[in-house]
């Protein structure tokens, strides 16, 4: 299994995902559901656990690094928590389980989401800022993958925002979370950031946080 770090910015702090996280995340979830046509948010507390326990079996199973992304309270410390995000899709076709590469080579940023009132903040960017240089800067991928359904225009923006290239749609590629499309594989719009990029996008993402 994949070590999950805690990573700490000054606007959010990505906590590795317990069980413990699930009524902070069900009142972010209700903050304003309108946000969620494209993305799996749980809304109850029943969904929500059904949706964590899910993830840290994953975990367990080196599938993903689920965390919790918590804002800060007033005294500074690591409070409550306003979303989610994830390593998913984790890759390792060159290399290892050879001495001394225990890390992954491809991974994806994904499953990300978070209450209405922290989005289109610096809650976000710093949050990509932080699992971005993790995985270069730790892990030293070679690739990042930042994936989102082919429709959804408003996450396509941000991602490209970030700095990651555009590489195409892959049709019927992933399950469909519009309401009504049950069972209906979407289109997902692909974006990557690679070994020989991060420089630059660092540097942008520092500038928009700075």
């Amino acid at each position: 299994m994949i070590p999950s770090p805690t990573m700490v910015g000054r606007h959010v702090a990505l906590v590795p995902l317990s069980i413990d996280h699930v009524p902070d995340l069900v009142r972010a979830a209700n903050e304003d559901r309108r946000e969620y046509d494209y993305t799996a948010v749980p809304a109850t507390v029943e969904a929500m656990e059904v949706y964590v326990d899910a993830l840290l079996r994953d975990r367990a199973e080196g599938k993903v690094v689920p965390f919790a992304q918590c804002v800060f309270d007033a005294s500074g410390d690591i409070g409550r928590a306003v979303g989610c995000t994830r390593y998913m899709d984790i890759r390792s076709p060159y290399g290892r389980g050879f001495p001394g590469r225990p890390f992954p080579d491809e991974v994806e940023i994904g499953g990300t989401w978070l209450a209405s009132s922290v989005q289109r903040t610096a809650v976000n960017t710093e949050a990509k800022f932080m699992l971005l240089s993790h995985a270069f800067e730790v892990w030293a991928v070679q690739r990042v993958a930042i994936c989102t359904d082919a429709r959804n225009m408003r996450s396509r923006t941000a991602i490209a925002r970030i700095g990651a290239s555009f590489e195409g749609v892959l049709r019927s590629h992933r399950p469909s979370y519009v309401a009504g499309e049950e069972g209906v594989l979407r289109d997902t719009a692909v974006y990557s950031v690679v070994g020989s990029e991060w420089p630059e996008v660092k540097a942008g993402l520092e500038r928009r946080l700075a």
